[in-house]
């Protein structure tokens, strides 16, 4: 039977699946970045060294040939520091971070290319080995939960606390939360490797809408008010720069705040088709092994 988008029904036999996901993170924002100055958070100023790993589960339901939507929960770690490179002023500034990003998407797919066919049981039948393979695009939105720390005196710390670019104080920045949006866009492909389980891959890109991911975004806040405010940690956290002091002064930039932080996911993806068919009255069905009626 052939398989295609305007007569074959193939496609329903997919309508239900789980996946599992994981895969290595990245982090594009202010910090660490390649041995030059920076490139507004693309992804041409990945920091390989920076790599870290996540993964998750979902949900994804089949509506129409070309149309799908899943949901996703997953947890993976982004950092980035300013040691990594050999660009002066980046080097200089040594700042640096780790947070968590604990996410949950709601996506809507759209499928450029199918082969569905199923394939007979048991393993009989000459040219029957079923075929779920498939490539897609997608976007969404999605919540997520994040934390900004770095080590102050061998121990992480939280650097929201710490209002490093004066945060809710006199002429500073105003504060940020743990939580924030993003807009996730991506492609991604998948192969059957059996009756109910493709495997496959996805990478997507992540626009978030806060710039605190790295507690990094504006300028250098007065360090006599955070000392007194906040404490000395806070000084430290605001200012850690090992060379070229007079670079890094009260009013000078920081960050850059005219583009939003984001974040790289590449996943391996393994699915699980757990639709089942439904038996017709007073038809046999077969299903792996067992008859229902």
């Amino acid at each position: 039977m052939r398989s295609n988008f305007n007569s074959s029904k193939n496609w329903s036999m997919n309508k239900h699946e789980i996946f599992f996901a994981v895969g290595p993170s990245q982090f594009l924002g202010d910090l660490g970045g390649l041995n030059r100055e920076g490139t507004q958070k693309s992804i041409v100023d990945l920091d390989w060294s920076s790599t870290r790993i996540g993964g998750g589960l979902g949900y994804r339901f089949r509506f129409h040939p070309r149309w799908a939507t899943s949901t996703q929960l997953y947890f993976a770690l982004v950092n980035g520091a300013d040691s990594n490179t050999d660009e002066i002023i980046r080097r200089s500034r040594n700042l640096s971070f780790r947070s968590p990003i604990l996410e949950l998407s709601q996506r809507i797919e759209f499928i450029i290319l199918a082969n569905e066919k199923r394939g007979a049981r048991y393993g009989l039948g000459k040219g029957m080995r079923t075929k779920a393979d498939m490539l897609y695009i997608f976007t969404g939105i999605s919540g997520f939960y994040y934390n900004p720390q770095t080590k102050i005196n061998g121990s992480w710390t939280n650097l929201r606390p710490l209002k490093t670019e004066g945060q809710g104080l006199p002429n500073g920045a105003d504060e940020y939360g743990n939580l924030s949006l993003a807009i996730p866009f991506g492609i991604g492909f998948k192969i059957a490797i059996g009756e109910f389980w493709r495997i496959g891959m996805e990478v997507s890109y992540n626009k978030t809408f806060t710039d605190y991911i790295d507690d990094v975004s504006t300028e250098y806040y007065d360090p006599a008010i955070l000392a007194s405010e906040v404490g000395q940690d806070a000084v430290y956290a605001a200012n850690p720069a090992i060379e070229n002091h007079s670079w890094f002064t009260e009013g000078m930039q920081r960050g850059n705040d005219q583009d939003k932080d984001a974040y790289l996911f590449a996943n391996i993806v393994l699915t699980r088709n757990i639709t089942y068919p439904k038996p017709k009255r007073g038809r046999r069905v077969k299903w792996r092994g067992r008859t229902k009626f």
